[in-house]
């Protein structure tokens, strides 16, 4: 007998879908009002912002604002219409992809619809069922899934452990020797949750002993790394070891889109086999137009990602100093790590929201290991060091709570598993 289909997805909703009826709308899917920065709306009130990737504070910085309005004035939100191929090809996303190419130190780039997309299909381009990849076991979903698209075989290592590293690299050398095939190597210039920089010197110094492509997912280094802002690569000296280089516009860029750069000729090949752009409208030209504007500002104003880190580094010792643990994040990402249940973190949240008014992300099993909170914060170029302040006087509270059981208490009153 056939099943119905939508019977396993009635009968189970998934790790985060079972909490649906008391998270949604508050704990997942928010809805935030007003202007993009550090205070804006949510259900009414005023809170303090830590949950925007806005590093640069670009989404609200007034030349930017002027040329995406132009834009949109002068092309409206379709132009251009078809695919790059097709029709829909103008000298200003030829123009982006030069000076995003100069900018990363890469011969060349080439303009994608959006991030999670893009890494998704070049990795998928990149490969024949005779290649092998490598990749860390920590990777975003966006690189597990381009990789499940591999019809050939993959090795994971342990999170930025070099010896596990090795390791996969020789299973994957002798493996490829076999099926004629070459390997890829994929890492993050910066893991998103945990806010560790990839170890990218240590990889692109193993090319030396085993004959690999380096695939670097940049999307939190780009703009916030580096003399330049160029990202994780240049921030370690190992820019020119990583082969294909790919970043998105919805961090540092605070726009829609992404890029990859590379060689001429890499670049070449995947501007004719990439399905995600081949059968995909082009870039609108509000984004293209407003990316040159951001890539600009990025490129002349280095005050921005000075201050950036005059805050990322004001929390991250404040958190230090009063005893927090934040891990060993070397990147503006700052997590905090606590203990204790899914029903304690949220009512934790809902403290932080309703008589603090901090919104901040939570993040929970299946991310993170079972008993585990954490709670991720982006600072901003817009931060002040009073929010810092004000942040740092409510977490000592909220730990105390949680530690003293209040948390736990008001939990198991209120919230059930189903």
């Amino acid at each position: 007998m056939v099943k119905d289909l939508f019977e396993r997805i009635q009968q189970n909703k998934g790790p985060l879908g079972k909490w649906a009826s008391q998270a949604e709308g508050y704990f997942v899917f928010p809805k935030l009002e007003g202007e993009l920065g550090p205070r804006m709306q949510f259900q009414g009130k005023n809170i303090l912002n830590w949950s925007l990737n806005d590093y640069l504070g670009l989404a609200n910085h007034p030349e930017v604002r002027k040329a995406d309005t132009e834009a949109a004035a002068q092309y409206g939100a379709a132009y251009p219409m078809g695919a790059r191929m097709m029709s829909g090809h103008t000298k200003y996303h030829e123009q982006l992809e030069d000076e995003l190419a100069a900018f990363v130190m890469k011969e060349s780039a080439y303009l994608l619809n959006f991030g999670y997309q893009g890494i998704l299909s070049t990795i998928d381009a990149l490969v024949t069922r005779n290649d092998v990849i490598v990749y860390d076991v920590d990777a975003h979903a966006c690189i597990i899934d381009g990789v499940r698209l591999h019809s050939g075989k993959r090795f994971t290592y342990k999170h930025n452990d070099i010896e596990s590293m090795e390791k996969n690299l020789q299973r994957a050398t002798k493996l490829a020797t076999e099926t004629g095939g070459g390997i890829l190597f994929i890492t993050e210039g910066v893991f998103g949750m945990r806010g560790q920089q990839g170890k990218l010197k240590e990889i692109v110094e193993m090319k030396k002993k085993y004959n690999f492509r380096l695939l670097v997912d940049d999307a939190h280094g780009f703009g916030t790394l580096g003399k330049t802002g160029a990202g994780a690569g240049e921030e370690q000296g190992c820019q020119d070891g990583i082969d294909v280089y790919f970043s998105t516009f919805a961090k540092s860029m605070a726009n829609i889109g992404a890029f990859v750069a590379a060689d001429k000729d890499v670049i070449d090949y995947l501007k004719y086999n990439l399905r995600s752009q081949m059968f995909a409208k082009s870039l609108p030209m509000i984004q293209t137009i407003g990316s040159l504007k951001r890539l600009e500002i990025l490129r002349n104003s280095s005050e921005i990602k000075d201050k950036l880190w005059v805050n990322v580094n004001a929390l991250q010792n404040g958190l230090k100093e009063k005893g927090f643990n934040i891990g060993d994040t070397n990147t503006c990402i700052t997590p905090v790590y606590l203990e204790g249940s899914i029903p304690e973190a949220m009512i934790m949240v809902n403290d932080l929201r309703e008589n603090y008014s901090i919104f901040l992300s939570i993040v929970v099993y299946p991310v993170i290991p079972k008993g585990m909170i954490l709670l991720r914060m982006i600072p901003t170029t817009t931060h002040t060091l009073e929010d810092i302040d004000e942040t740092l006087t409510a977490f000592e509270a909220i730990r105390e709570k949680l530690e003293n059981g209040t948390y736990k208490k008001i939990a198991e009153s209120t919230i059930t598993d189903k």
